[in-house]
């Protein structure tokens, strides 16, 4: 499909981004049986399936490019200290690039897994995601699903069997890979490590001199796996698999030292490590495979946040909620009151509150299910905080630090186990906790953030070697049962392709002691850098009505009514993101004018909600010195872009301003709305921006929403 190009952005004939439907996933099978192609018009793979399966092209089918430069085994396993190619032939001595007319003359790889069969499906849900707050209208993921069988002619190897899905999407050039181990001999196999993709890919530049460090990496796609922790709140930062490495057999490469990063491989750095008993299936990491067109950030952001709303529909659930301080029963009555009166939706006891999810007493299970029916009876969830990783229990049951043998040494100093017998029962205490007293929503802090673990007395997991892949899945597990029982889960690291709803946006927690006009300038700079990958449901901020790390009265908005002006404006800032904080307090509230400028904030927002929860296209970063401003967009509501612009300086100023409209899905003209509700017609430009002239008040703000004329 060619493309035309207007600026930064990407014109094709028909764009996904604007018109998804018009590209649907199939499986075509070649006239003479050999080969098999996955595609959907955005991206195809193609696999030759005898004398054993390998892939051998992988295009990128909206701008022509072809991604592999030469062929590999499909996957590996090392079982028993013993590593065996899954599917692939031998690659030919030239590794630059590959012709098809090659394939007939390519023999399978020696002790390979040789493939037997496939099948296709629908693709099914990653979760039976449940949901009893607000989110946005999500669109179930459609596509086809191709499984390959996999058997080894070794005597060793008898009765293993291998099972490798493609997961191809309809609607976006996004396709999954992930991989099975399924057990069906009588003996317990130790299951070292599994690298389910692996991918020789056009190198980025031709350097003769540099190391792997210095060379840039393989573009194209973008690739995500479910196996990311680092609380880096970003993905990029977060995973654990994405492995460059140079490829010596690729000697007509330009680099002297044959050290180009071209060759993909997909793993864990640690495990599995796992014993796979008879009859056991053991699931690899699944790994997602976007193709990005071209270089533009913001639509490959805006690629990015699609395929989120796809594979992980349940982000877009995006509740109300106030993070309240509690040090009795009553104050959390009188919170979930003032919910009710000014619109918002959930109350979450933050953390320093007087909920204690680990206690789950006859007595404490009665008093907190009495409390959560008061919040249902005024249409309020309720849910609570509870900290697992940074803090110490004991020498038994901490993580046991492999270097010393001692506790000691994790990410955040001290840390329990979850796989000890304390950290099993910390999760059964709170999912007993969160049954029984029906509770909505909950905030993890600290998950489990990678620790390995050298103890070998306990019960979750073996010893160091699978620890790490046994807390995974204990935690990811966690998650799962929430999602799946309605339960709506805040964890700060990256575990949203398992089940959880949202991450902190990005912020430094001793900036919130600075003062408020400080705050609001940092906090739109958080905004506008916390949207580009994550849609703004995906990312929590966060309001100090009361002191929080630090800081005096200025930083700080209690009393409320003192401070109604910026109160109002941080409450502006977040709900015109679309993006919900933290408003971490006793109350909502304190005069009857305090109350009135909070219910006006929440109707507006509920008002515009579809709008202000869809994609942000960034217009100006904040700096202090000009405006700054987002827009947001989405070619299929009625309202279809809505921009909210900011002015920081003392002065009222008027600036001219192109708004890009693109991805509206508006080509000729637009109505603007402003806030005054004055409207203006606007025909756009060939590259679809609007020429406006904006005037924005001293200190404060303004904002308008694009129409269909």
């Amino acid at each position: 499909m060619l493309s035309l190009h207007a600026g930064s952005q990407v014109v094709p004939a028909t764009d996904w981004l604007l018109e998804p439907e018009s590209f649907v996933a199939s499986v075509k099978t070649s006239k003479d049986g050999k080969d098999l192609e996955l595609s959907n018009g955005l991206i195809s793979r193609q696999f030759r399936l005898q004398p054993n399966l390998v892939c051998y092209s992988y295009t990128n089918q909206s701008n022509g490019r072809q991604l592999l430069r030469s062929i590999r085994e499909e996957a590996r396993i090392t079982i028993n200290g013993k590593t065996y190619k899954i599917g692939g032939l031998k690659a030919p001595d030239e590794k630059a690039y590959f012709l098809p007319e090659w394939l007939d003359g390519l023999a399978a790889t020696d002790s390979s897994f040789l493939y037997q069969e496939h099948r296709i499906e629908e693709i099914k849900p990653v979760l039976n995601w449940k949901t009893r707050g607000w989110a946005s209208g999500a669109i179930p993921a459609k596509g086809k699903k191709l499984i390959f069988r996999y058997r080894s002619p070794l005597a060793e190897l008898k009765g293993l069997e291998i099972l490798v899905s493609y997961e191809l999407y309809s609607g976006l050039p996004l396709v999954s890979k992930s991989l099975q181990v399924i057990n069906n001999s009588s003996r317990t196999l130790l299951i070292d490590s599994l690298v389910h993709e692996v991918l020789a890919m056009v190198e980025e530049e031709s350097a003769v001199i540099g190391s792997p460090e210095q060379m840039k990496k393989p573009t194209g796609i973008y690739f995500e796996t479910n196996y990311a922790f680092n609380n880096a709140m970003r993905y990029t930062l977060s995973d654990q698999t994405l492995h460059w490495k140079t490829d010596p057999g690729y000697t007509s490469q330009v680099n002297y030292n044959y050290e180009t990063p071209c060759l993909l491989e997909i793993y864990p750095d640690h495990g599995p490590g796992v014993q796979l008993h008879p009859a056991d299936t053991l699931q690899s990491v699944k790994t997602y495979e976007l193709a990005q067109d071209n270089a533009d950030r913001e639509r490959n952001g805006l690629a990015i946040r699609k395929m989120y709303r796809t594979i992980a529909p349940w982000v877009t659930a995006n509740p109300i909620f106030m993070h309240l301080v509690s040090n009795n029963d009553e104050e959390v009555k009188t919170a979930v009151d003032q919910c009710a009166a000014t619109g918002y939706e959930a109350l979450i006891l933050s953390f320093g509150s007087h909920c204690n999810m680990e206690d789950t007493s006859a007595t404490n299970i009665r008093k907190w299910k009495e409390l959560a029916e008061y919040a249902h009876s005024k249409k309020i969830l309720i849910g609570s905080y509870s900290l697992f990783s940074s803090r110490r229990i004991n020498d038994e049951e901490d993580v046991i630090n492999p270097k010393t043998g001692k506790p000691g040494g994790t990410m955040f100093g001290n840390a329990p186990c979850l796989g000890s017998r304390w950290g099993l029962d910390y999760i059964q205490k709170l999912k007993t906790f969160m049954i029984q007293t029906g509770f909505d929503l909950f905030e993890n802090d600290g998950p489990y953030p990678g620790d390995r673990c050298a103890s070998t007395k306990h019960p979750g997991h073996t010893g160091l070697d699978d620890s790490q892949w046994k807390q995974m899945e204990l935690q990811k597990g966690l998650y799962r049962w929430c999602n799946e029982n309605g339960i709506y889960v805040n964890a700060p690291d990256w575990y949203f392709l398992d089940g959880t709803h949202k991450i902190a946006i990005g912020y430094r927690e001793v900036n919130f002691s600075l003062s408020r006009e400080q705050q609001k300038i940092l906090n739109r700079q958080n905004i506008y850098d916390g949207t580009w990958e994550k849609t703004p449901s995906m990312g929590w901020g966060f309001v100090p009505l009361i002191k929080y790390q630090g800081g005096g009265p200025e930083a700080i908005l209690e009393p409320l009514s003192e401070h109604l002006k910026d109160y109002e404006q941080l409450m502006m800032q977040y709900y015109g993101a679309g993006v919900q904080a933290c408003y971490r307090g006793p109350r909502l509230y304190d005069t009857e004018t305090t109350k009135a400028t909070v219910i006006k904030v929440i109707n507006w927002y509920k008002k515009y909600r579809e709008i202000l929860n869809a994609d942000v296209i960034h217009l100006r970063r904040a700096d202090g010195r000009d405006w700054d401003g987002i827009l947001h967009v989405d070619p299929r509501l009625p309202v279809k872009g809505l921009a909210i612009l900011y002015n920081p300086t003392g002065k009222p100023i008027t600036r001219t301003i192109q708004l890009p409209l693109y991805y509206t899905g508006l080509q000729q003209s637009v109505v603007l709305t402003w806030a005054d509700n004055r409207k203006q017609n606007v025909s756009l430009n060939r590259d679809f921006t609007a020429k406006i002239t904006v005037t924005i008040p001293a200190n404060g703000y303004t904002w308008m929403t694009v129409s269909q004329p």
